[in-house]
């Protein structure tokens, strides 16, 4: 498997691994989004966190991203002044499999960005990184959320029991999987994404 491109363009975002620079932004995309993340995200029971913590994160994220080892992206606006949630690509699933993942900030939500850049990532994970099988996971009440796979081709496959990781303290959750294999992506609504792409040196890639 190939490392995903650390810079994708969509139509209205850009999807770029994050930088220690953009922890304010972040901070400001998550603190005003608590309530609307507070029920899907486990991550969002620590928050929120200080300036500080988001640098450090991001850190994390970018030595991730830089060792293959976790893919996460930053969602932001065209000229990059507004964070607009996040996404990415985990590798958790197993060989030759990718699993995607997406917030988006609540004065965003509504206007199918984490669709645009999920079936981005669709196409970037197959016809980029050469993987077999790209997931999403989410949780049954979570209908917003499962509107996005279902729309970009995937097939619903399985339903889980307590599979979702947990919040800090709490019980793991149930979780719905959505399967997009490669020999039925040329045929998904996700093949005809408008994207470009850059590797780390800012070459495009696709």
């Amino acid at each position: 498997m190939n490392d995903p491109p650390y810079r994708i363009v969509t139509e209205r975002v850009v999807a770029r691994c994050w930088e220690p620079r953009d922890a304010p932004a972040l901070k400001e995309a998550v603190d005003s989004s608590l309530e609307h993340l507070l029920p899907w995200m486990p991550w969002a029971a620590s928050e929120p966190q200080s300036l500080e913590q988001k640098v450090q994160l991001l850190r994390e994220f970018r030595g991730q991203f830089d060792l293959g080892q976790n893919f996460v992206y930053g969602l932001f606006s065209m000229d990059e002044s507004e964070v607009v949630g996040g996404s990415g690509f985990h590798k958790r699933i197993g060989e030759g499999a990718l699993e995607i993942g997406y917030w988006i900030r609540s004065a965003r939500a509504g206007e199918g960005l984490a669709t645009e850049v999920s079936a981005a990532l669709t196409r970037v994970g197959f016809e980029l990184c050469g993987v077999d099988r790209i997931e999403i996971h989410t949780e049954p009440a979570n209908e917003r959320s499962a509107k996005i796979p279902r729309k970009l081709g995937y097939s619903e496959e399985a339903r889980l029991r307590r599979r979702l990781y947990a919040a800090p303290g709490g019980e793991p959750r149930d979780a719905v999987i959505f399967t997009l294999f490669r020999d039925e992506f040329p045929r998904s609504p996700a093949a005809s994404a408008q994207l470009e792409a850059y590797d780390a040196m800012g070459a495009r890639v696709l």
